[in-house]
């Protein structure tokens, strides 16, 4: 049955879960990722959120699921029920994001990052790695 084989792209994105990456020039990446009961703002069971920081610890990229933002397109449109959504800017408030599974998210996520470092001259060179979550 094909519910049964395992995803293999969403136990590698949970073994990221408290992990830093830092980069180049002080930037850094935080992961934090949590199987949760399976609810209509995260249906597919997953609480995360990923971020790209600036030297200076402002978050310049994000992709969550922590709260709603308001639907695409308009402010008079209803919010969609599920809390993903990604920040593509310092300030951006969110605007929602269409989770279609792990893999997809992290190539999205990275993809976002890539875009802001090579706008900034930065390289996404990780020159070191830290464990931020504790042993259970």
């Amino acid at each position: 049955m094909e519910g049964d084989e395992p995803d293999y792209g969403l136990e590698f994105l949970l073994a990221f879960d408290g992990r830093v990456h830092h980069l180049e020039q002080g930037y850094w990446i935080k992961f934090a990722i949590k199987r949760v009961k399976a609810v209509t703002q995260q249906p597919h069971g997953l609480s995360y959120s990923f971020t790209l920081h600036a030297p200076d610890g402002r978050r310049l990229v994000g992709f969550d699921n922590a709260h709603k933002v308001p639907a695409a397109g308009s402010r008079f449109r209803p919010r969609p029920d599920a809390t993903d959504h990604w920040h593509r800017a310092e300030h951006d408030q969110g605007r929602p994001y269409e989770f279609k599974d792990a893999e997809t998210l992290i190539d999205d996520f990275f993809n976002e990052v890539e875009r802001v470092l090579r706008e900034r001259g930065v390289g996404t060179a990780v020159v070191g790695v830290e464990e931020t979550r504790r042993p259970k």
